[in-house]
């Protein structure tokens, strides 16, 4: 037998014996194709209708109970216009997104469920036009305050809960197709391994034919290309015999030095342009910040309040200049000090009721370099998403420190804090590059990408959360960078 295909094959050109060893390959490969195949076009149907469902209850904001629960609030108290609000498109919204639920449903139960949320829905929207009518006259305030929490929080409780049940039992569904489909699969390997036995004899049978001088470079390539594939790119051929296969190695050192000499310039650009996209998200300044202090100076200079105005402007033209800092890139921790103390001192004027602060930084770390913006950011963090959501007055501490070759600062608050589930994700936010994680936590990703920039992975933030309690962000900067600042602030 091994006469007869010698015979046969061996004065066959190696191009043609390479078609045909493959050939035989691709056949059997596509045998184990079509059982594939047809598993998946028995399960696609199914599985697409799971997946359209899930999809269309995750359109669905999971954020919807908090943010309409405050947009509310913020109506009652006349923080904000009803009309400008415009809770109605929010129902609206939410409503699409139960017709949609209810269309993609699978099974009576998320039926039920998706009817229930549009019913939630339409009880929301009676509760709403009752404050709103409300607030047509005084003296409301306590009755709002009253279906606030009552009514509309309730019902956007049992909304955003009905939606979890939902994906719930949409994902049991899809578990039990996953099941059905791993069992056909393991069928399909129990058969891939016969044929994979058969391929691994045809191989060594057709190894014999083909000549050892054709296979040794082959393997070498193949070796040299595995290294490069987990990233050595120091490995060279040296094959110096045979003429196509020398040619073959020639180009692949070649290949291998641009691949190397690509790569390294890729790095370089990359890291240039990151630098360059952050430069321009910290260059710029929040309109809606400048326009409400700027109100707030108008209020006290309409007041006869002339010496609240003058800090009030001393402490929005300090915070602006330390924005600037004359481009430079890091400024020293006092400098940083007195950005986020202006900033405070305006916010506090806006939100005197509300808000206390405690800075203390030691003056012996001043002289270090941080980079500028750095603790700005997460104080705005603190007092939007943490004290401003809570009762009674809020509190945000400042401190710093020194451990060992690290500087510790950290920004404190009692606010509402964070649930377990959220703390989690928004740490695994801070770790990811997709953009939807800096749309989502823009602050904080932004601080924690800028450290993690200039110093590497080591530092950045760490964030502790009690829900009803507060939250703690600790950023950590290396010592090294201490200098003779000069001053940036004229």
């Amino acid at each position: 037998m091994k006469g007869f295909f010698i015979k046969t094959f061996g004065d066959l050109k190696l191009n043609v014996k390479i078609r045909l060893y493959f050939a035989g390959i691709i056949a059997q490969f596509c045998l184990v194709a079509l059982l594939l195949f047809t598993n998946l076009i028995k399960y696609n149907q199914e599985y697409n209708q799971i997946v359209q469902s899930a999809t269309t209850a995750s359109g669905f904001s999971i954020d919807f109970k908090s943010d309409f629960d405050y947009k509310m609030y913020r109506i009652i108290i006349g923080s904000e216009a009803f009309k400008k609000a415009k809770p109605y498109e929010d129902i609206d919204a939410a409503q699409r997104v139960a017709l949609d639920l209810q269309l993609a449903a699978r099974t009576s139960g998320n039926k039920d469920r998706a009817e229930g949320i549009h019913k939630f829905l339409n009880n929301l929207k009676k509760h709403v036009h009752k404050i709103e009518d409300n607030l047509k006259e005084t003296g409301h305030y306590d009755e709002n305050i009253l279906i606030l929490d009552n009514d509309i929080r309730v019902l956007t409780s049992l909304i955003q809960d009905t939606v979890l049940e939902y994906i719930y039992y949409d994902t049991l569904d899809m578990e039990s197709v996953r099941v059905t489909m791993e069992k056909q699969t393991l069928k399909t390997v129990e058969l891939s391994v016969i044929m994979l036995t058969i391929m691994i004899g045809g191989a060594l049978f057709f190894s014999v034919i083909i000549s050892n001088s054709i296979s040794r470079p082959i393997k070498e390539l193949s070796g040299i290309t595995g290294q490069v594939a987990k990233g050595d790119l120091s490995v060279r051929s040296h094959i110096k015999n045979g003429a196509e296969v020398k040619v073959l190695s020639d180009s692949l050192n070649i290949m291998i030095g641009k691949l190397s000499d690509l790569i390294e310039t890729v790095k370089i650009e990359q890291a240039n342009l990151r630098e360059a996209e952050l430069k321009l998200l910290q260059a710029q300044i929040n309109p809606h910040f400048l326009y409400n202090t700027l109100d707030t100076i108008i209020w006290l200079a309409e007041a006869d309040k002339g010496e609240d105005v003058v800090d009030m402007v001393g402490a929005l033209s300090n915070y602006f200049r330390t924005s600037l800092s004359k481009g430079n890139d890091k400024i020293s921790l006092k400098e940083e000090e007195l950005h986020v103390q202006s900033y405070l001192q305006i916010q506090q004027s806006r939100y005197k009721d509300i808000l206390e602060y405690e800075i203390d930084i030691p003056v012996e770390l001043g002289d270090h370099l941080v980079p500028k913006i750095t603790l700005q950011p997460l104080v705005e963090n603190a007092l939007y998403h943490g004290i401003k959501n809570k009762r009674g007055k809020g509190k945000i501490i400042i401190t710093g420190d020194q451990d060992g070759r690290n500087i510790r600062l950290s920004v404190k608050d009692n606010g509402l804090g964070m649930s377990e589930e959220r703390l989690k994700q928004v740490i695994k936010a801070l770790s990811k590059k997709e953009k939807e994680s800096e749309k989502n936590f823009y602050g904080l990703y932004n601080v924690n990408e800028r450290i993690q920039l200039y110093y590497g992975k080591e530092y950045g933030l760490k964030i502790k959360s009690i829900y009803q309690a507060g939250t703690e962000v600790e950023v950590i900067l290396p010592v090294d960078y201490k200098v003779a600042a000069e001053a940036v602030i004229d």
